[in-house]
């Protein structure tokens, strides 16, 4: 894959980490004519912008990448919360955003998910539900960007659920399901599990799954929204 197009030079320190754990090549271009310099002779693979320190900056490369003969996409933008609100009107410049500090696991499934979209790659297996992105191929998982620290089993069992959304699972289906028949361990196993994941999915996210009484549980909202 080509470079990443990253500003500025240099990054801050969140998102060079960001970029460095996600495994991608990247140089540093402090404006438009930087990048143009250090473009690689196969092109940019893509551009993430951080607007935080600069915002005219950063929005004033974004312009002229897009105005090139050809647009550079995909172009990802690295905004704080209170700069939600100048985004309005300027999307155009950027096709999708997150938010001061980046986390690997956050900014590697938005870059990932964008190169699909654009072209540029190839799509990652991923489950999005709401808030939640799963990544099946790295078993990375990110609640509202904030990255979940999960163990294999509760990834598995949260993999299993999300993929099912709206279905209601008794417990000895989960235990066969997710653990395998040769599993013996009781269905208490499910519970244990069910109670670590809501913890970490944290208070506004645990509703995600749902106890059906005298039944077992449930992911997301059912199919008729009861």
């Amino acid at each position: 894959m080509e470079a990443l197009l990253v500003h500025p030079d240099p990054p801050p320190p969140a998102l060079t980490q960001a970029l460095e754990q996600a495994s991608y090549p990247w140089k540093a271009a402090a404006g438009a004519q930087a990048a143009t310099a250090a473009e690689p002779d196969d092109g940019w693979s893509g551009a993430v912008v951080c607007a935080d320190a600069d915002p005219e900056g950063a929005f004033a490369l974004c312009r002229a990448l897009r105005k090139r003969d050809l647009p550079l996409e995909p172009l990802l933008l690295v905004v704080t919360g209170s700069q939600l609100g100048d985004l309005e009107l300027r999307e155009d410049l950027f096709d999708d955003f997150c938010l001061v500090p980046p986390q690997p696991a956050e900014l590697e499934a938005r870059l990932q998910h964008l190169f699909w979209r654009t072209g540029r790659g190839t799509r990652p297996e991923l489950v999005e539900y709401g808030p939640l992105i799963l990544n099946l191929e790295t078993y990375q998982a990110v609640i509202g960007g904030r990255p979940l620290d999960l163990t294999y089993m509760e990834y598995e069992l949260l993999k299993f659920l999300a993929t099912h959304p709206g279905k209601v699972f008794s417990r000895e289906t989960l235990l066969s399901r997710v653990w395998g028949y040769e599993y013996y361990g009781g269905a208490r196993t499910v519970d244990v599990h069910v109670r670590r994941l809501r913890a970490k999915l944290g208070n506004e996210q645990e509703h995600l799954i749902q106890t059906v009484r005298s039944v077992g549980y449930r992911f997301g909202q059912s199919r008729w929204g009861i």
